[in-house]
């Protein structure tokens, strides 16, 4: 059985500030297969690297991404609340807010195969504007390419629908953190490829990573952190693990 991709959950959060551009090119240096962000759109349409609707966890500022332009967003400190304090200057690269565009273009310069899992963010105020502005940046990117491979991720079905209207040729996976009902696993709702299961669904239904699998759906394991988590996964032959933690992950694997 080959060995999972081991892809790094808002770059190596478990070191650094969780979607800034230093997490991110750290992961890399690690050795990650791939990286895995998430994506919402500011008030003037740029998609932007943040998991929660909220601003108030992971930056300085408060209210909702979606209400704020991106000048007001870049105004913000979004690492401080992660590291220690030091006398040293600051990197801009572990407190800036970090857009999608900048981050795939660290991605290409990097010059290497990876994958970029994206995942759309919903619900949000502006629907599908979400998927035609990512359709829109990756076409601008020349996304994807020979190097650099694009999945986009959702829990929402009816995102993987409009990724699979605007995009027919890029991969999509359902993330799942239940089971809805009546899901049949061996056929994902509209056309997703791969599924994307929580580490805790996973240990709550044994049965259900050769059931995917069966289906043809590559299985990609969140979050996979901790060695229990990671050894389970293992067990069940995931395709991908998504973890904080990309290089224990690695060494665990050997490479």
């Amino acid at each position: 059985m080959a060995a999972p991709l081991v892809f790094a959950h808002r770059g190596s959060s478990a070191a650094l500030p969780e979607h800034t551009l230093a997490a991110y090119l750290r992961a890399l240096d690690e050795g990650a297969d791939g990286l895995e962000c998430d994506v919402r759109l500011t008030r003037d349409g740029h998609l932007v690297c943040v998991h929660d609707r909220r601003l108030d966890r992971t930056s300085n500022g408060r209210g909702r991404v979606s209400a704020h332009t991106l000048a007001e967003l870049e105004q913000l400190d979004f690492g401080s609340w992660h590291g220690v304090e030091t006398d040293d200057p600051v990197d801009p690269d572990r407190t800036r807010l970090l857009t999608l565009d900048r981050l795939l273009s660290a991605v290409r310069a990097a010059g290497r195969d990876i994958q970029v899992l994206i995942e759309t963010k919903h619900p949000s105020r502006y629907g599908g504007d979400v998927e035609r502005r990512l359709a829109a940046l990756l076409r601008e990117h020349d996304l994807p390419d020979g190097q650099v491979g694009i999945t986009v991720m959702s829990f929402s079905p009816l995102s993987v629908r409009r990724v699979r209207e605007l995009m027919p040729d890029l991969p999509t996976a359902l993330l799942l953190q239940v089971l809805p009902p009546r899901l049949p696993l061996r056929k994902l709702p509209f056309g997703a490829r791969i599924a994307g299961p929580g580490i805790g669904l996973i240990r709550a239904r044994p049965q259900l990573v050769p059931l995917l699998q069966k289906g043809g759906h590559p299985v990609y394991a969140w979050t996979v952190n901790e060695r229990d988590d990671l050894d389970l996964a293992l067990r069940h032959g995931v395709d991908g693990i998504i973890t904080d933690r990309p290089r224990f992950v690695l060494d665990q694997l050997g490479r």
